[in-house]
């Protein structure tokens, strides 16, 4: 876009030299060719900012596997950050999308409801999660607002459909940090257990999706697994031991 705003800019400048008058010849182009100047500088810094940001992202990846993981692609590089360090609820949300969509899941807006932000159907099979997808500075507490939207899709959903929430949880911090820290109030656990809800963190999504990539689990049997517990807290396990289709459900 920059790009061709300067090409504009450049046009411009050879129509002003030839058609405009003598007062006007050198000070236009002279304008065009600052203006060109200023935005060649604000491409560059806009793209040192990314390669900063992706190398940021390579080295928390980094940390969290305690190994040199494979360079992020470009295509990746924008759901990854939004997936863990969202700016917005809907750049989230797409994200989100975008990996359920990729692991070969049937996506959809909730178009029958108004209290889901997706329906994620198991292909092949009659398990569909209405999915409500949220972000918390902190740990996520039971007065979100969406709680209370899930809260209605347990009344109006079919028999075949559960509730999942999908929490990014202290997104300002880096993913070393969050290990450390509890992601959802012991109020809003019980609460979850209380109504048969299941809740993972965007981070563990992360991770299913690194590890469905590269075929060391089976997604499709752990979302099976998901659907079917009952609401009890499950016991998170390291994600070393992830051969289990059921690894580190949090709730």
């Amino acid at each position: 876009m920059l790009g061709l705003l300067q090409l504009l800019l450049a046009v411009f400048a050879i129509f002003s030299a030839l058609r405009f008058p003598e007062e006007l010849k050198l000070f236009v182009p002279l304008g065009c060719l600052i203006a060109m100047l200023i935005i060649s500088r604000l491409e560059k810094r806009k793209t040192d900012r990314k390669t900063e940001r992706i190398s940021f992202l390579q080295s928390e990846m980094d940390k969290v596997s305690k190994k040199e993981s494979t360079a992020i692609k470009d295509q990746d590089f924008f759901i990854i950050d939004s997936l863990l360090w969202p700016k917005s609820e809907l750049l989230l949300i797409d994200a989100v999308h975008s990996i359920f969509k990729d692991l070969g899941f049937k996506v959809s807006a909730g178009i029958n409801y108004q209290t889901v932000d997706r329906i994620v159907k198991i292909p092949e099979t009659h398990m569909v999660f209405g999915v409500q997808i949220l972000m918390s500075e902190g740990e996520l507490e039971g007065n979100h607002p969406k709680i209370s939207r899930a809260l209605q899709f347990e009344k109006e959903k079919r028999e075949n459909e559960k509730s999942l929430m999908i929490v990014s949880t202290h997104i300002h911090l880096p993913l070393s940090e969050r290990d450390r820290l509890n992601h959802i109030s012991k109020e809003l656990s019980h609460f979850l257990k209380r109504h048969h809800m299941s809740l993972i963190t965007t981070h563990h999504l992360y991770e299913l999706w690194q590890k469905a990539k590269g075929r060391e689990i089976n997604i499709f049997g752990f979302f099976e697994k998901v659907y079917s517990h009952s609401g009890e807290t499950l016991q998170s396990k390291e994600i070393e031991n992830s051969q289990s289709p059921l690894f580190g459900v949090p709730v």
